[in-house]
């Protein structure tokens, strides 16, 4: 499986999320012979706070296949997934999780903690660091124009 070509279709989704003004995180479901099923990009800002990217691409593979059962599949997402995402993968059977920014903050595949470590009924294999610069970069541009936007400027 090429990990960097999916990632790459994450990213597009991510730049895609930034556009719309949502915090630029992808992700797409790859079943195990390399189709992508899924895509989904983070959408909190427009419709909930359960709308992450995982989450969304969970629910358009589910669609996809017509089940919610998505076994044999991985998921790839840009910043390594919150708890309620690494709980969606769990619940979904995802087999494996590929991500590329690490998240030390509120991360659940190994950043704060690691959900998929605790012994859990049906293994998840968790790969990090996949493009995890470009990832970061997209992640650092989005939150520096944020940033920029909001400051004040106070000419006397």
């Amino acid at each position: 499986m090429d990990a960097e070509f999916y990632m790459r279709e994450a990213l597009a989704l991510a730049r895609e999320a930034a556009e719309a003004g949502e915090t630029p995180v992808g992700a797409v479901v790859v079943d195990g012979k390399g189709a992508l099923l899924g895509r989904g990009r983070n959408r909190t800002e427009e419709l909930d706070a359960t709308c992450h990217a995982e989450t969304e691409a969970i629910r358009d593979a589910a669609r996809h296949l017509g089940f919610w059962r998505l076994d044999g599949c991985s998921l790839f997402v840009t910043m390594e997934p919150c708890p309620m995402c690494a709980g969606a993968v769990y619940n979904a059977r995802l087999k494996a999780v590929y991500y590329g920014a690490p998240d030390p903050r509120a991360g659940a595949c190994g950043g704060l903690f690691n959900l998929f470590m605790e012994p859990l009924d049906r293994p998840v294999r968790v790969y990090g660091g996949i493009l995890a610069d470009e990832c970061r970069q997209v992640l650092a541009d989005f939150f520096a124009a944020r940033r920029r936007a909001h400051q004040r400027v106070n000419i006397i």
